[in-house]
């Protein structure tokens, strides 16, 4: 009897598998179906939240399990599903930071669950993750925050981000972490301590039984380091930040505006990708 090997790929969404438009080119999206014609599990881990995923998981017609907000929830997209988890936050911690938001130099406050998303007002450059207006049920208060959040996400003035990182570590250190974003953008995420995109792998690679060394996963930005030491294989994009590329197995030949993941399974993997 001959016993196949399942193998996990597991993609990051930004700077990774979209482009710098935030697309998916029909070369990538063609290479996505060729590896799972191949017999590779392929799935998303992003810390994006779903609601800004699910458009992305549909257009690739995935079936497999997606992981969100770096970890802190793994659903399967549109349906109940028995399997699925969560990391959240006391929601105590929101109403602190609304009422110190001013010396806290926090000009937005948002947060977010699989089926939630609320915030103290919009944002007219909401680097395409936030509404520029809010409906009325998606205004944050305290009588509106009616369950625990996955995320929590503040933007700051770029001269106090310091001063907040450090309140939150020293009032809420031993329940959350604090993640700056990757980028110019002066944002912070607040999320569950200790969990981490490789949390959110771990259960990808116990639900579909797959070993470590079997799991390879790509790449770029400071969020996706964890996922890729816990795989066998890491690569970093060639676009990648410099320490994600220096800890990685490989790097591919071309960027995320250039069809890196397509490329990479084609000279790589020898998966044959049409179009």
């Amino acid at each position: 009897m001959i016993t196949i090997t399942k193998k996990l790929i597991a993609l990051d969404l930004d700077g990774t598998t979209l482009n710098n438009d935030s697309q998916i080119s029909p070369k990538t999206a063609a290479a996505i179906h060729a590896a799972e014609q191949q017999g590779y599990i392929v799935s998303i881990v992003t810390g994006r939240p779903n609601r800004l995923s699910e458009n992305f998981y549909d257009e690739l017609n995935l079936t497999t399990p997606m992981i969100n907000f770096n970890g802190n929830l793994g659903i399967l997209p549109h349906q109940e599903w028995d399997r699925e988890y969560q990391y959240t936050i006391n929601k105590e911690i929101v109403t602190e930071l609304l009422e110190k938001s001013k010396p806290l130099g926090l000009s937005l406050i948002a947060v977010e669950g699989r089926n939630m998303f609320l915030a103290n007002r919009g944002l007219s450059t909401g680097f395409g993750f936030f509404p520029s207006t809010l409906e009325t049920n998606q205004v944050l208060n305290r009588k509106s925050l009616k369950e625990n959040p996955i995320s929590i996400t503040v933007q700051v003035e770029p001269e106090l981000k310091a001063g907040l990182i450090n309140f939150v570590q020293q009032q809420f250190g031993d329940e959350v972490e604090v993640s700056p974003w990757g980028g110019p953008n002066p944002i912070v995420e607040i999320a569950t301590k200790g969990v981490h995109k490789s949390t959110g792998l771990k259960f990808l690679a116990d639900y579909y039984g797959i070993l470590q060394k079997d799991i390879i996963a790509f790449g770029d930005e400071g969020n996706d380091l964890t996922m890729m030491q816990y795989a066998g294989t890491g690569v970093a994009m060639k676009n990648a930040i410099d320490k994600i590329k220096d800890l990685a197995d490989d790097v591919t030949d071309f960027t995320n505006d250039d069809d890196g993941i397509a490329n990479y399974f084609e000279d790589h993997m020898d998966i044959a990708v049409g179009q």
